[in-house]
């Protein structure tokens, strides 16, 4: 631990030493449709981008559990070139879940997309998009296709800055698109072994990798070489990846671990274990004593803790210690995740 505490100390100066010191813009926000010509996987999301314009404020996804953040609607963008990055969303969340991130990047010249995953959003649970898993992997690859080709930011990417953020599911989502490859003999005999492990519950409950048709899908290489950097945030999953397809990763990873045990996740077998695989000159690993897996959603109201008590008891957890606490860590995390991408 005393190792941990010294790392984490030095990574914090490190970043407080390259943080950018941009101009800050406003946060122009407009919508996602991408519509699957090939299937009924269709795509909706947000997309938020740099603006000057600082009239027509208006507050965006919130509501009375979660603190809503300030966007101008179909604001002019600024011009040149911007950076680009895609949020890929935990197990139920949705494309709003990491918002906050999206107005830290944009107020520093980003272009952030967000989507909700057909099968494992909250308000998509269809079993069989579900089921199959890789295609949150083909979710992202489309959403970055489409905002290249085919959307009127197309000529406002740098093409060659085009990153990638996941937490939960989504940080099993972006190891995909880095080059992680499913390995089905390997996890079969993972949760043969321990079926109690919380992510052979949930893949069993959701029948992934059973025909051989899926198995052979979920085990195909779904990397995308266009994105060139990731940050992932409390991913579950680790060890379902091949450990030769994670020693050959590349790319660099900045991976945020959760310590406050609340999700269930074991970090010995997920953020630490990914760590201890990848090869060592390109990851950045932390581990915020105070942070738990919940703190990557929103910033929670005030009254969020009665509303969820009398509305969804079941799920207080997810606004404790959400409010101030959380805005704190969420001003952390950005500050890092901008220095991180901002130096590659």
């Amino acid at each position: 631990m005393k190792i941990r505490t010294a790392i984490y100390a030095l990574l914090s100066l490190a970043f407080g030493a390259t943080a950018l010191a941009a101009e800050e813009f406003q946060t122009g926000l407009t919508d996602l449709a991408i519509i699957d010509t090939d299937g009924d996987r269709n795509i909706q999301g947000y997309l938020w981008y740099p603006t000057h314009q600082t009239d027509g404020l208006t507050r965006e996804h919130g509501n009375g559990v979660w603190e809503a953040i300030s966007v101008i609607r179909g604001a002019g963008p600024v011009s040149g070139q911007h950076p680009l990055v895609i949020l890929s969303h935990g197990m139920f969340g949705n494309a709003r879940n990491q918002a906050w991130l999206a107005k830290s990047l944009t107020e520093r010249g980003y272009i952030v997309a967000a989507i909700d995953h057909p099968g494992t959003s909250t308000f998509q649970r269809n079993a069989d998009h579900r089921r199959e898993l890789w295609e949150r992997a083909n979710d992202i690859t489309r959403t970055i296709d489409y905002i290249i080709d085919a959307s009127k930011f197309s000529d406002l990417i740098d093409q060659d800055r085009i990153y990638m953020a996941g937490h939960s599911l989504g940080g099993f989502t972006a190891v995909m698109l880095a080059g992680g490859r499913y390995d089905v003999d390997k996890t079969d005999a993972y949760c043969d072994a321990d079926p109690n492990q919380l992510i052979c519950k949930i893949f069993g409950k959701w029948d992934v990798a059973k025909t051989p048709k899926d198995r052979e899908m979920i085990s195909k290489d779904w990397s995308d070489d266009r994105i060139t950097a990731f940050a992932v945030f409390d991913l579950g999953g680790t060890q379902t990846f091949s450990v030769e397809s994670l020693a050959k990763m590349n790319n660099p990873m900045f991976i945020i671990g959760a310590p406050l045990d609340i999700s269930g996740l074991d970090l010995d077998v997920e953020s630490r274990a990914l760590v201890a695989a990848l090869p060592k000159n390109n990851v950045t690993y932390i581990e915020p004593a105070t942070l738990s897996h919940f703190d990557f959603l929103g910033v929670c109201t005030p009254q969020a803790l009665d509303i969820l008590k009398e509305e969804e008891p079941d799920d207080v957890f997810v606004c404790e210690r959400g409010t101030d606490e959380r805005r704190m860590e969420h001003d952390e995390i950005a500050q890092k995740v901008v220095s991180f991408f901002s130096d590659r």
